[in-house]
């Protein structure tokens, strides 16, 4: 079987040596992910050029995502590094603390207003919730706490409110350094950190905009007050990644399994591509296989639609690179075979254009008829991105001349991007030149049948036909 859902893998370095990178564009890496948050403009620079050079040479349609810090609410250094907290203690949060002041009772913060989004019985979660903290009372840019749950405590840890309600900004001044250095390396997917409304979606958009280029943007739902707003954020966005890190600790990790299930339906519904995030693999950065807690984890993402599964340290920086790709891939294909095909289609709903119509008639033909392919003629990549969101166990293959089209499409459900340029073929001949193509690359064999969608030659863009064809039999028109 073709794997459907796609793979995410996070860059680092235990990616940067060439060999291995290749290696994992071979075993299945769909998208990579270059973090914001780590390294200089040069270091991105660096791996955006060795990602394009790779995926040439293995010749992979690789997409990049580029992912913004945001205003990530965190400690400062300790003067030992780390700290033990004790339960029962009294530890202060201060936001006039200097950088490298930190001791056992006090520690400074990156965010200064910290202490004006508080009040008294808040409980702060440090660490991913590995340290609790209830606030006491405030002054100044002082907060003073009582430790709930204590432990090892070292620099630089995240800090999240119990139930959201901080008030930073999404996008903060570095991030906007950092769309501008996206744009520059023309980078397919821009994530935007701690989400809160559409509005901070738009102007992510905007601020790309206005460096001439365009790209996809991913919010990252991470906050509370992201799953308040979230059918808004959903459509304001082209992608939405479930990251549930930082999501886990605001509202519980109780209610995390059932939110992600309510995410991914509703992101397909709405015609979104979506991402289920964090710790999916987390054991192989040590270990050469994962749990059997990781393996139903990614397993029920797939089931329930996620469009991609994304790997963050067991790529970045952990041991196994290579096999943790191979694991998750054998994963996703196992799971895709108990997904009921039926569930995925919705005859009730009216469709919005003859795209769409054309789209989910191929699907529904698709999952009724003996064909064993369905090839895409698109520009835009619009038209695979409709069939992607119902469920069909044969392949689609999206054959576009335009690369970041491509690009976008290798993150669908799926779909197989293939960069195909019809413009130089008469419109006679299109679709006996692109089966022709599948069939030499060995992807279609003689004699079986294949769904054609494209746009007629009479008008400009917009899939508006399909047709059933036979390989070796193929219809001029």
């Amino acid at each position: 079987m073709i794997r459907q859902t796609k793979i995410v893998a996070s860059l680092g370095p235990a990616t940067d040596d060439p060999l291995v990178l290749a290696r994992m564009f071979e075993k299945g890496v769909n998208v990579v992910r270059i973090n914001f948050s780590h390294g200089d403009a040069e270091d991105h620079r660096v791996r955006v050029k060795l990602v394009r050079e790779t995926a040439k040479k293995v010749g992979k349609t690789i997409a990049i995502l580029g992912d913004l810090q945001g205003p990530k609410i965190r400690l400062e250094r300790f003067k030992q590094q780390k700290i033990m907290l004790v339960s029962g203690d009294e530890f202060t949060l201060d936001g006039a603390l200097g950088k490298n002041d930190g001791d056992e009772l006090a520690v400074g913060l990156t965010y200064k207003a910290l202490a004006d989004d508080v009040k008294k019985g808040d409980i702060l979660m440090l660490d991913d919730g590995n340290i609790v903290l209830k606030v006491l009372d405030t002054e100044g840019l002082c907060i003073r706490t009582r430790v709930l749950v204590g432990g090892p405590l070292s620099n630089n840890k995240g800090i999240n409110l119990q139930g959201g309600g901080l008030s930073a900004d999404s996008l903060t001044d570095k991030d906007k350094q950092d769309i501008k250095l996206a744009a520059s390396l023309d980078i397919d997917f821009l994530a935007v950190s701690f989400v809160r409304s559409a509005a901070d979606v738009e102007e992510a958009r905007s601020l790309y905009q206005a460096e001439g280029k365009l790209a996809s943007i991913v919010s990252k739902v991470e906050r509370k007050e992201a799953i308040d707003n979230i059918l808004e954020i959903t459509r304001a966005s082209d992608v939405v990644m479930i990251a549930r890190g930082d999501l886990g600790v605001e509202i519980g990790d109780a209610n995390l399994p059932g939110v992600q299930k309510r995410i991914i339906k509703l992101a397909r519904e709405n015609n979104r591509v979506v991402i289920t995030a964090t710790q999916m693999m987390q054991s192989m950065i040590e270990s050469p296989i994962p749990t059997r807690a990781e393996v139903s984890d990614v397993a029920n993402a797939v089931m329930d639609g996620t469009d991609a599964v994304m790997l963050s340290a067991e790529t970045a920086v952990g041991k196994h690179p290579t096999k943790v790709i191979s694991a998750m891939s054998r994963i996703c294909i196992a799971a895709e075979i108990e997904i009921d095909r039926e569930k995925r289609f919705n005859l009730g709903v009216e469709f919005g254009n003859a795209e769409e119509s054309i789209a989910m008639a191929s699907m529904y033909t698709a999952n009724h008829f003996p064909v064993a392919a369905i090839l895409a003629l698109t520009e835009s990549g619009r038209t695979a991105l409709l069939m992607s969101r119902a469920n069909a166990r044969i392949p689609i293959y999206a054959m576009t001349r335009n690369s970041p089209s491509a690009r976008r499409m290798s993150i669908y459900r799926g779909v197989t991007p293939v960069e195909f340029d019809i413009t130089q073929l008469a419109a006679s001949g299109i679709n006996r030149a692109a089966v022709e193509w599948l069939k030499n690359a060995g992807l279609v064999k003689e004699g079986e049948q294949i769904i054609i969608t494209r746009g007629d030659t009479s008008s400009e863009g917009g899939t508006n036909t399909m047709k059933i064809v036979r390989v070796g039999e193929v219809a001029l028109q």
